[in-house]
């Protein structure tokens, strides 16, 4: 179990701790990236989907989003962890098995290389509740909040935890094999979660009235709030994946904020070129786009390869955002699948490209072993696809299942014209 970490840290000159033996240092920054980690979905998400929400459904998205949250991670914890990094016998290759369920078998004392096992098993949750999270964004204002609530416990487990285990988890996983590099989430978090949302958007169906009728955000200040803290929260997303306070979560520390910096420019430019102003939910955007593509490459790539990553990561989820859901007519809500299933697309496949031959980074794969750059973007292009093709029915699936046990999967046509906030919570956002 953990195999995959424990070669990592080994192949980390920099650290100066034993295998197995607990190390401070590492130990408070991986419980300070959890925590981060954590910041990013009951705040920083919530915020940022709720800020772009119409006012009578803003209260109703931020509960999806903290729904989400707490859900996934209790599911994480009875079955998800143990899905994903277990020691899955002949299932190996796709699936982590059932031996740590409700963390059976871990001990308060056990360790994951330099820190605690706990300690990764949270951090590790949080990424798990932020991906089924991100899909909310897609099917806000109209799915019930019971199915989604079912839907994210089941999800978490049937689909997260495989693909996690697939790329994460080990000798004998799939991908992990083949050489895969993800460095913190580009296809189990980004393209799993964004996908998950546009065929959620598919089969919930569009909101009454789009796109004829105008659906203005309710706050975007919102929205660039919780841009802001999303980005503080990457630090510990893609930090925290160096898996100690180390040379290679400083190195995380500068291409994620690089790339982001130019992302967030570049949309701030495409929008003042074609629509003669900038605005500010397109600058919040852009950052977030940026910190989505280069979050696969984030301790790989050096400063050119942040900068081509974050740029051109900006261009894609623009034409996404802009241009790819008005030509195709699908409900999108809050760009879920355009900007993180496209930019994670794209980091994924450019950190084949833009990954340094550096041993010591690399952890696996054609680069690594031969200085085969071709054959690591190869290995890269498989990745995407089995991970695109085991969302893609795997949510078909969990949808199914979760609108058949509560009584089908989206809200009347009452309750979404008066407003998900008074008609299911019972609440508003202001009461002036």
């Amino acid at each position: 179990m953990k195999k995959w970490l424990l070669l990592a840290l080994t192949l980390l000159p920099s650290l100066a701790f034993a295998e197995d033996t607990l190390n401070t240092g590492d130990t408070a920054w991986m419980m300070m990236s959890a925590a981060l980690v954590l910041l990013m979905t009951p705040a920083g998400l919530a915020l940022f989907y709720a800020g772009m929400t119409r006012s009578k459904n803003v209260l109703n998205t931020y509960a999806m989003v903290l729904g989400a949250f707490v859900v996934a991670f209790v599911a994480w914890i009875v079955a998800g962890y143990s899905m994903a990094f277990g020691d899955g016998g002949s299932m190996q290759s796709f699936i982590g098995g059932f031996g740590n369920m409700f963390l059976n078998g871990i001990s308060w004392n056990d360790l994951s290389g330099s820190y605690p096992t706990y300690v990764f098993v949270v951090f590790q949750g949080t990424f798990a509740a932020i991906t089924v999270a991100i899909a909310s964004g897609s099917v806000i204002e109209r799915i019930k909040f019971s199915t989604w609530l079912v839907f994210v416990a089941i999800w978490t487990i049937v689909v997260y935890a495989p693909i996690t285990h697939m790329v994460w988890g080990g000798d004998g996983a799939l991908l992990f094999d083949a050489g895969a590099l993800d460095f913190a989430g580009g296809t189990v978090v980004h393209m799993n979660g964004g996908l998950a949302g546009l065929v959620l958007a598919f089969l919930v169906g569009k909101r009454a009235g789009y796109p004829k009728v105008a659906m203005k955000p309710m706050n975007v200040m919102l929205t660039a709030l919780g841009a802001a803290l999303l980005w503080f929260g990457w630090y510990g997303f893609n930090g925290g994946s160096a898996f100690g306070a180390n040379a290679i979560a400083g190195l995380a520390y500068l291409t994620t904020t690089l790339a982001t910096a130019v992302a967030a420019i570049t949309w701030i430019l495409i929008e003042w070129f074609i629509y003669k102003k900038p605005t500010l939910l397109g600058a919040a955007s852009g950052v977030v786009a940026g910190l989505v593509a280069i979050t696969p490459a984030a301790g790989f790539v050096d400063v050119t390869g942040a900068i081509i990553i974050g740029s051109v990561g900006s261009v894609i989820a623009f034409f996404g955002v802009a241009i790819l859901k008005k030509k195709l007519g699908y409900d999108d809500s809050l760009d879920a699948f355009g900007i993180h299933f496209l930019a994670g697309l794209w980091g994924a496949l450019a950190t084949g490209l833009l990954a340094l031959k550096d041993n010591d980074l690399l952890w696996d794969g054609p680069l690594k072993e031969s200085g085969d750059r071709m054959g690591q973007f190869m290995v890269q292009v498989e990745s995407v696809v089995v991970v695109g093709i085991f969302t893609l029915v795997g949510t078909v699936v969990v949808y199914y299942i979760a609108a058949a046990l509560t009584g089908g999967g989206r809200v009347d046509e009452e309750t979404e014209s008066v407003g998900l906030d008074e008609a299911v919570h019972g609440e508003k956002g202001l009461n002036l």
